[in-house]
C-alpha cells in the first residue's frame, strides 16, 4: 500500500514530469523508498523541471529534488533525506551503534565512491558519445569502475544486503547502481548484479517506483498536433 497521504507531516518534492530516459532515475525515488520500507506516510509536492518555481530555487541551490519537509525541518540532497528519515526508524538504520556507524559509512560510500564514475560513465556513453574526448575516456574509465565494484562483489558474495539487515544504505546502492543496469559492467560481478535485482525486488521499491511514474504518466504533455 501506497504511503503517500496528502495530510502527511512529511514532505517530499519530486518533479511533476521528466523526459523518458530519465523516468525511474530520478532521486525522490530514494525518500519515497525509504518511507515505503518504514511505513512513514508523506505528501507530494511536484515542480516543474522545465520552469523551476521560486520555492524550489529557495529551498534547494540547484532546483534539483528531492527536498524533504519535516514540519520545521527542510532538507535536500537524496543522502541527507535518507539519513533523516533512518534516523525515524530502526527498519531503515539499525539502533546498535556499530551496525548504524556502518551504514551510514556505506551510505556516505555509495554517493562519494561509486556514484561519481558511473555519472561519469553515463555522461560519457550517453550524453556525449560523439565526443572524442568521451571516446577516449570510456576504456580507463571502465577498467576504474570496475575496480570500484570489486570490493562490492566481494562482500556481497557473502550476504544479502551491504549489513546484516537491509538499510538505508542499500536504498542509496541500489539507486546508485541501477544507473549502468543496462550495461555490460556488471555482467562481470554476479554477486552486485544479484544484490541489484533483490533491491528492485522488494514490494517497497516497486510501489515508490509506481507512483513516481505515475506522477510522471498524469502530467505528460500531449503530443504535438500534425498539420
Amino acid at each position: 500500500m501506497s504511503m503517500i497521504s496528502p495530510d502527511a507531516e512529511i514532505e517530499i518534492t519530486g518533479y511533476q514530469w521528466v523526459p523518458p530516459f530519465a523516468r525511474g532515475f530520478v532521486r525522490d525515488l530514494r525518500p519515497r523508498w525509504a518511507c515505503e520500507e518504514a511505513g512513514i506516510r508523506y505528501r507530494e509536492r511536484l515542480a516543474d523541471v522545465t520552469d523551476k518555481p521560486d520555492w524550489l530555487l529557495e529551498a534547494q541551490p540547484w532546483g534539483q529534488v528531492p527536498v524533504l519537509r519535516d514540519g520545521d525541518i527542510v532538507l535536500f540532497e537524496s543522502g541527507a533525506t535518507l539519513l533523516h528519515l533512518g534516523r525515524k526508524s530502526e527498519t531503515l538504520l539499525p539502533g546498535d551503534p556499530q551496525r548504524n556507524a556502518e551504514a551510514i559509512s556505506w551510505l556516505f560510500g555509495a554517493f562519494n565512491s561509486v556514484e561519481p564514475w558511473l555519472f561519469e560513465w553515463v555522461n560519457v556513453t550517453a550524453f556525449a558519445r560523439d565526443e572524442e574526448w568521451a571516446r577516449l575516456r570510456r576504456p580507463s574509465l571502465e577498467e576504474f569502475i570496475a575496480k570500484r565494484l570489486a570490493p562490492l562483489e566481494r562482500l556481497l558474495g557473502g550476504q544479502n544486503w551491504l549489513g546484516e539487515t537491509f538499510t538505508i544504505a542499500d536504498i542509496a546502492m541500489v539507486t546508485v547502481l541501477r544507473a549502468i543496469g543496462g550495461s555490460d559492467l556488471l555482467s562481470p560481478h554476479p554477486a552486485t548484479q544479484a544484490y541489484v535485482a533483490r533491491g528492485e525486488a522488494r514490494p517497497a521499491f516497486r510501489q515508490a517506483m509506481a507512483d513516481q511514474l505515475a506522477v510522471f504518466d498524469r502530467h505528460e504533455p500531449p503530443e504535438p498536433q500534425g498539420e
